[in-house]
């Protein structure tokens, strides 16, 4: 359950499988299928691929496009269908039973292309979770963890229902991860906050699944006297498909709910620190220009906060896009959400208080390492404590969790975990 979805021996063999099932559909001893019919085959499979490639343009269905091997292996799937086109007298019994494994293994395989682009499914294990609904590692009920007390040698992830109050954002359940130190006694410890935020197509646990974060809070607290700042995978979208970029916008008030409905519930349910400097928000993607929004915005709640490959404000493919399908055409709402803006209108000692941490992979492209130095200037131009690193890295999961990993250390510190050392 282990095994690796992004590299090793279980892609590469999916991969020769699929090639070996498209050769065995596609095989006759018939010159005339050879010369004649197998040329048309591969070329309607060929028109066939490009066809649905325009239409996913089309449809705007991928918004950043997608990787090559999507389309390889879909010509594949369509090359293994044309094995039927020989005719059932003219194939032998596994020229057809090849068919359907070329087929399936070859959408299989394209699917794991995306999966490999964007770490969603770094395991076999993460994938069934995630598909199955299964609970994640360390996952106990909200009643038992609060009934808890002893020692712990990791800590545990409790899934709960946060009221949609005041928002009202139709929102899934959200995950809390609770360090080691929050059980060792009745008298629950004031633990600093973490809100994490996924991509666009997230789901809140993802960051565990797919980022890692219990590993990385359970080694970082395992060295510093089971102290770990408390998470919350939040729920930033309400669904797999929708953008909100964490505003109150057409699609709902995500922003409210970020700020309104989970910090009080967070310190009520499980007695946490309350104040903005032990508040933090960190996010990947998508969440990641949530991160700096949310915490240009709303300094009064989140005092730190972690962009990880962000965009330099809410963007559904261009500015004015995002101002007419986010904000319903208006301007002022947008320049409201866009950090630049914000920081610049901002009022002398605003952000005195405030400090930002951005980190970007080296092989994302110049983007997101452009949009991070202008908000960092601005950022720093109104005062704000920044720090901003480039590592060896892709735009995908992996990058996510590694960046999480690197800025805890930064982060407990500046949320006043006991015991921090940054």
């Amino acid at each position: 359950m282990d095994t690796s979805l992004i590299s090793g021996w279980l892609p590469w063999t999916l991969r020769i499988l699929a090639v070996a099932a498209v050769a065995a559909a596609l095989f006759r001893v018939s010159p005339f299928w050879l010369r004649r019919r197998l040329p048309w085959v591969a070329g309607g499979a060929l028109v066939g691929t490009a066809l649905i490639a325009l239409l996913v343009t089309v449809s705007g269905v991928a918004d950043e496009g997608l990787p090559v091997g999507v389309w390889f292996w879909t010509c594949s799937a369509l090359l293994g269908l044309g094995g039927l086109a020989a005719g059932v007298r003219q194939s032998s019994w596994w020229n057809l039973a090849a068919v359907p494994l070329a087929v399936l293994l070859s959408l299989v395989c394209a699917a794991n292309s995306v999966n490999i682009s964007t770490g969603y499914y770094p395991s076999v294990d993460a994938a069934v979770g995630d598909l199955s609904d299964a609970p994640v590692p360390q996952q106990m009920g909200l009643n038992e963890a609060l009934a808890a007390v002893g020692k712990s040698s990791g800590g545990r992830v409790v899934a709960v229902e946060i009221p949609a109050e005041p928002s009202g954002f139709t929102h899934r359940r959200e995950l809390i991860y609770l360090p080691p130190a929050w059980f060792r006694s009745k008298t629950r410890p004031k633990l600093p906050v973490l809100e994490m935020i996924g991509g666009q197509f997230a789901a809140p646990d993802n960051w565990i699944r797919a980022g890692q974060v219990i590993k990385t809070a359970d080694d970082y607290a395992a060295a510093h006297n089971g102290y770990a700042p408390i998470l919350v995978m939040a729920d930033a979208t309400g669904n797999f498909k929708t953008d909100t970029e964490c505003v109150n916008g057409k699609p709902g008030k995500a922003e409210d709910h970020l700020v309104k409905d989970i910090p009080p519930y967070i310190a009520k349910t499980f007695g946490s620190a309350s104040e903005a400097r032990s508040w933090g928000v960190v996010g990947w993607s998508m969440g990641g220009t949530c991160a700096v929004g949310l915490a240009v915005v709303h300094p009064q709640v989140f005092g730190s906060f972690v962009d990880i490959s962000g965009d330099a404000s809410p963007n559904l493919g261009g500015k004015q896009t995002t101002v007419d399908q986010l904000f319903g055409g208006d301007l002022a709402a947008w320049e409201a959400h866009d950090p630049v803006t914000v920081l610049g209108r901002a009022k002398k000692d605003t952000y005195r208080n405030s400090a930002g941490y951005f980190l970007v992979g080296s092989e994302e492209g110049g983007k997101h390492l452009s949009d991070a130095q202008t908000v960092e200037r601005a950022a720093q131009a109104a005062g704000m404590t920044t720090k901003l690193e480039v590592h060896p890295g892709k735009h995908d999961w992996q990058f996510g969790a590694f960046a999480f990993k690197q800025s805890l250390p930064w982060l407990a510190q500046r949320i006043g975990l006991p015991g921090a050392t940054g």
